[in-house]
Formats: structure tokens, C-alpha cells, sequence
């Protein structure tokens, strides 16, 4: 099964860039992505995104915390164009899982990214909640994961063992550390990777061999050292 690869960017001119990639097959964004983008108006700047992306997938994400607000933004949100996955987090700031939320959504067959995951519990408490007709990813944050020591795989590998019956699920790879995480994700069989723009760039240069790594590591360091007119 080929992974697909989502480019997890807000800033619009890296957008419009890898928008024309081949590679890239979607886009994922989050309230921080925003922020750190300078976007002032959440609404606006969401549907500047969209104008850019129509052809392809796009997640954005509530901010809401409380049932009833998460709610109304996810249905507005999913107004704003039908290529929206709405993204929901699998449970709000004081730790209660969204299940419920979850199915309304979900039955209204509204796309949803459900986002903040991190392990097979929380994925089947998530099956548990859907249909099997509208769609849903399912996003791990296989990276956090690794940051405090912790081993996604073996969860992203239940993961993807407890969704097969559901053709509508499509289990997602976050939080992207390095490129090898792609290989990573398509050996165990994930639907989908979200890759931010560097990293994106770095696997398109997969295929180089160990010595033309060799030399052009060597090369650099003989440059950076004649830049700095080294002397011994």
C-alpha cells in the first residue's frame, strides 16, 4: 500500500509551493500551526488555505474544549469547502474523551481528522464511536511519542491491525521527526504521513547512496574549513 504524504504547514507561499508538488497530497494545519503563521482571523485565513488547496485534502482543526462549541465550529467549518477534514482532538484539555462528539459528527457524515492520539486504546474507543461509511483519520503522534520516550510503532501497529474492518478509517503518521520516518510508516502500512515542508524537501532526494553521502559530507566540511581559514 502506497502512504500518502500531507504537508502539515499554515504559512500560505510554502503552500501555494508544495501545493504543485506531485508528492504532496494533502495538507494538515492546527491552531499553532496559525498562530505561528501570523494568521489574525481564523475563519478567513482557513478559507485563503482552501483557496489554494481546492484540489486537495485539507485538515483544520477546532480550538473550542466544551461539547457544545466544539460542535458549532466543526459544523461551520465544514461548510467552508468539501475537500475540509474537520479536525477533532480525542478528548479537550481536561483529559474527557470525545466519543460523543465524535459519533454526532461523524453520523452527520462529516470527513474528520481526529487528532492528539497515541494509543490503540484511544483508536478503539475512537472505532467504537464511528460508522463504517463516513470518513475518518485517525492521526498518531508517533514523534511526541518519541520525545518523552516512548515507542509509537507498536501502537501505530494496533492501530492499523484494529481498523482493517473499517475501509472508511485511514490511520495517519504525526509528528514527523526525521525522513526516515516515511519509510518508517509505509513498512507498517499507514495510510497517510503528515511531513512538515523541510522534510518533504529531503525525501524527494531519497535514493543517494552511501558514498556519494560519504563525499558530500566530507566536501562540506572541507568547505566550511576553508571558509573559516582553519590553521593548525
Amino acid at each position: 500500500m502506497k502512504t500518502k504524504i500531507f504537508c502539515d504547514i499554515a504559512e500560505l507561499d510554502k503552500i501555494r509551493r508544495f501545493n504543485k508538488k506531485k508528492i504532496v497530497k494533502g495538507f494538515t494545519t492546527n491552531p499553532s500551526l496559525m498562530r505561528k503563521a501570523g494568521a489574525r482571523d481564523y475563519k478567513s485565513y482557513s478559507k485563503k488555505v482552501l483557496k489554494i488547496c481546492h484540489n486537495k485534502f485539507v485538515s483544520l482543526e477546532v480550538f473550542a474544549d466544551d461539547h457544545l462549541s466544539i460542535k458549532k465550529q466543526a459544523l461551520l467549518i465544514n461548510t467552508w469547502g468539501k475537500n475540509v477534514y474537520v479536525k477533532i482532538p480525542v478528548v479537550n484539555s481536561k483529559g474527557v474523551f470525545m466519543g460523543k462528539i465524535i459519533k454526532e459528527l461523524n453520523n452527520k457524515n462529516i470527513k474528520l481528522n481526529i487528532t492528539a492520539v497515541y494509543t490503540a486504546k484511544q483508536t478503539q474507543r475512537i472505532l467504537k464511536s464511528i460508522n463504517k461509511k463516513s470518513k475518518v483519520i485517525i492521526s498518531i503522534f508517533a514523534g511526541r511519542a518519541g520525545d518523552v520516550g516512548k515507542d509509537p510503532v507498536p501502537e501505530i501497529k494496533k492501530s492499523i491491525a484494529l481498523s482493517k474492518k473499517f475501509k472508511n478509517v485511514e490511520i495517519l503518521w504525526a509528528s514527523v521527526r526525521e525522513p526516515y520516518n516515511y519509510i518508517q510508516a509505509k513498512q507498517l502500512g499507514c495510510h497517510i504521513i503528515t511531513i512538515p515542508p523541510t522534510i518533504i524537501e529531503k525525501i524527494e532526494n531519497f535514493g543517494k547512496s552511501f558514498q556519494t553521502l560519504t563525499t558530500e559530507t566530507v566536501k562540506a566540511f572541507l568547505i566550511d574549513s576553508k571558509k573559516s581559514k582553519f590553521k593548525i
